[in-house]
């Protein structure tokens, strides 16, 4: 027996996948989470385990940067840049995000200005030395900063050290030298791209969670080895790679979406073995929700995200929008008495008042279980009882405040759920551009499955797909995402001044250090290496990102590169410009290691109708319903069929499927929940 563990550290719960290599079995399971102490949810959840001894890797998807961000508990940092540039993190963009609203201000950096440095250096635009960097000045400014208490992490951010890293690698030998017990991050080992702000405000991003990452990752793998789990560990980056705790601790802004990108790799793998290529995804977990797009059967990537608005972070990760609507969104009344929910979440302590863990503040959760959507006996497969009259004291307090049945209240609270995950499907389909009629919605978490039958409806998506294993389904995909690296660098050139030796020593220089990461986590066969570029028209403020092949910065083959551009051009803003000049402003190489993705197994065909296991009282939008049917999912077979209204319950989820709805299961056991009968 050869495992592979995915586990995905989750606000509300830890969710654990186990494949075994050698039969294709997969088991899953779910622990709840440790806030205070996330590695002993993961301990508690390996316990269960059958057979320790076989676990051959370890795969973490964490949220400890991204709550150490959202949350602002990251370190206190100190900022040093070049004399003159010291508040480029406070001078941000010209933009607002409130155009006409007088009492907007700009978000708060994740910096003190006056732990803010400057020191005399300079590099000009083509990385050459116009001033040495003052060492001098650096050891004096690195004794103010020990004399700090509070600083435990230093951001380094020099003028165009991306051409020329010289003064900020100096500067780190210094740094590390007075002050070996604060962490130093550098903007060229960070962000080695062009643009001040964002490099500025992703090498603070990184420094501000050195301490926190490095705290939790140390104590992980000492952990481990002490409870006898002495397989490989590694965690999942925000691009869906892996990188090792020694990797991690070093880069930890790499980290930001580490456990949502493995619903979106899930979902890709399981939709194309239904030949789906057009997918957004929602992963509803007790926290929050997650979409994202898979676009022509590949995930949709970013470089452009950002914390809170005007607070970048520039590291390739997975196209992931998140907002608070979770299971255990807490419903409340506003000054104006008018009904909200989220984004305060009730989290795993002391999680909806229906956990019986004192909370008493009325959830989504709460409202579903209410409404009959949820069997109190039946939640995580029984392991854990409901209390229906806890939920309904706490739906009862909402409702007396506004003066409302508490079915209707319970109702109330869902739907406004809905709503606020409708505006975060629109920003990821309607607002580029994208049909929603074109799409699938692949619906998961523990809470997803409940509200899927409801967003299709308002969306005008014509199905959704429930795959298997929901509650547990970024855990899923951790187990088969490949290992990618990506690298990034900013070196400017145009088609004027084109030199083929120095722009491809740039190129493969980036190929040749994410090779070395690759090797550094054990695999060296089956390395697939993307290249591209981002270029621009000279003068224009935005680039257009165009891959490339092996060769196609030879000096013979370089009039094609100019011509793809212009196609690539007209073809994204409906025009081209022959004859204008062309700048290469960024490279990038992308590297993945392919590994063999587990393939679930086929599901036998139906022989009969599918039976359903009971029979209860459930509320949908249109009303309360008696004798609705309530199905087993283990039960059902491929082909089986079931119209709506109905419930199919799994150990880790429940799929809703409203009036007019009809539910078949395919080859695989997958749920395709279409929006209408047919």
């Amino acid at each position: 027996m050869r495992t592979l563990i995915g586990i995905d550290v989750g606000g509300t719960f830890t969710d654990f996948v186990a494949y075994d290599h050698d039969t294709r079995a997969i088991d899953v399971w779910k622990e709840p989470s440790v806030p205070a102490d996330p590695v002993l949810g993961i301990l508690k959840g390996l316990e269960q385990h059958r057979e320790r001894g076989a676990i051959t890797n370890i795969r973490i998807g964490t949220t400890v940067a991204t709550n150490a961000l959202l949350e602002r508990k990251g370190a206190t940092v100190a900022y040093i840049t070049t004399r003159g540039f010291r508040d480029v993190p406070f001078i941000q963009r010209g933009n607002r995000k409130s155009h006409y609203d007088m009492s907007w201000v700009k978000p708060k950096p994740l910096v003190e200005r006056w732990r803010c440095f400057e020191v005399d250096e300079r590099v000009d635009a083509y990385g050459r030395i116009l001033m040495p960097l003052d060492e001098s000045a650096l050891r004096d400014i690195a004794a103010e900063i020990g004399r700090d208490p509070e600083i435990r992490a230093v951001a380094v951010c020099f003028l165009f050290s991306y051409l020329n890293p010289a003064h900020e690698q100096r500067a780190r030998e210094i740094l590390t030298a007075v002050l070996p017990d604060k962490a130093v991050s550098i903007s060229y080992e960070v962000l080695p791209k062009w643009k001040e702000y964002e490099r500025a405000s992703t090498t603070i991003a990184d420094a501000y969670l050195k301490p926190v990452v490095s705290r939790q990752l140390a104590t992980m793998r000492d952990r481990l080895d002490a409870a006898g789990i002495l397989a490989p560990a590694v965690v999942i980056k925000s691009n869906g790679g892996e990188m090792t705790f020694a990797r991690a601790v070093d880069s930890p802004v790499n980290m930001l979406v580490s456990g949502p990108t493995g619903g979106v790799i899930a979902a890709r793998h399981v939709a194309s073995l239904s030949g789906i290529r057009q997918l957004v995804t929602l992963d509803m977990g007790g926290t929050s929700t997650d979409v994202s797009t898979v676009l022509d059967g590949r995930e949709s990537f970013t470089t452009t995200f950002e914390i809170e608005w005007g607070l970048p972070i520039q590291i390739p990760m997975v196209d992931i929008r998140t907002i608070g609507a979770g299971g255990g969104s807490i419903a409340w009344i506003d000054k104006g008495g008018m009904l909200r929910v989220g984004p305060e979440s009730a989290g795993a302590v002391p999680g909806p008042a229906c956990y019986g863990k004192g909370g008493h503040r009325a959830t989504v959760t709460d409202a579903n279980l209410l409404l009959g959507r949820l069997d109190p006996g039946n939640f995580l497969g029984g392991r854990m009882r409901l209390d229906p009259a806890a939920a309904r004291a706490a739906i009862e307090e909402v409702a007396a405040a506004l003066g409302q049945p508490v079915e209707a209240t319970a109702m109330a609270i869902i739907r406004i759920a809905n709503n606020n995950m409708v505006g975060a499907l629109r920003s990821v389909l309607i607002e580029r551009g994208l049909d929603p009629r074109d799409f699938t919605l692949c619906a998961f978490g523990g809470a997803g499955p409940l509200h899927a039958s409801e967003l299709i409806a308002e969306m005008g998506i014509p199905r959704a797909l429930v795959p298997n294993h929901p509650g547990q389904f970024s855990a899923y995909g951790f187990i088969m995402t490949n290992p990618r690296v990506d690298r990034q660098r900013t070196t400017q050139t145009t088609n004027t001044r084109f030199d083929p030796e120095r722009v491809t020593a740039v190129m493969e220089t980036l190929v040749a250090e994410g090779m070395t990461e690759l090797f550094e986590q054990g695999y060296t066969e089956d390395i697939e290496v993307y290249r591209s570029l981002e270029m621009r028209y000279l003068g224009q403020n935005y680039e257009l990102e165009l891959p490339i092949g092996t060769d196609a910065l030879k000096a013979d083959r370089v009039e094609r590169l100019w011509d793809s551009f212009h196609e690539a051009h007209l073809a994204r803003f409906g025009f081209k410009t022959p004859g204008e000049i062309i700048e290469i402003v960024n490279y990038t190489a992308t590297l993945t290691a392919r590994s063999k993705s587990p393939a679930p197994p086929s599901v036998a065909p139906a022989d009969g109708a599918a039976v359903p296991m009971s029979r209860r009282r459930v509320g949908f939008p249109a009303g309360l319903r008696d004798d609705v049917a309530v199905f087993d999912r283990a039960a059902l077979r491929a082909g089986h069929t079931i119209e709506g209204p109905a419930i199919i319950e799994e150990a880790a989820s429940v799929t809703i499927v409203n009036p007019g709805q009809r539910v078949s299961i395919d080859t695989f056991g997958q749920i395709i929940l279409q929006a209408g009968s047919h």
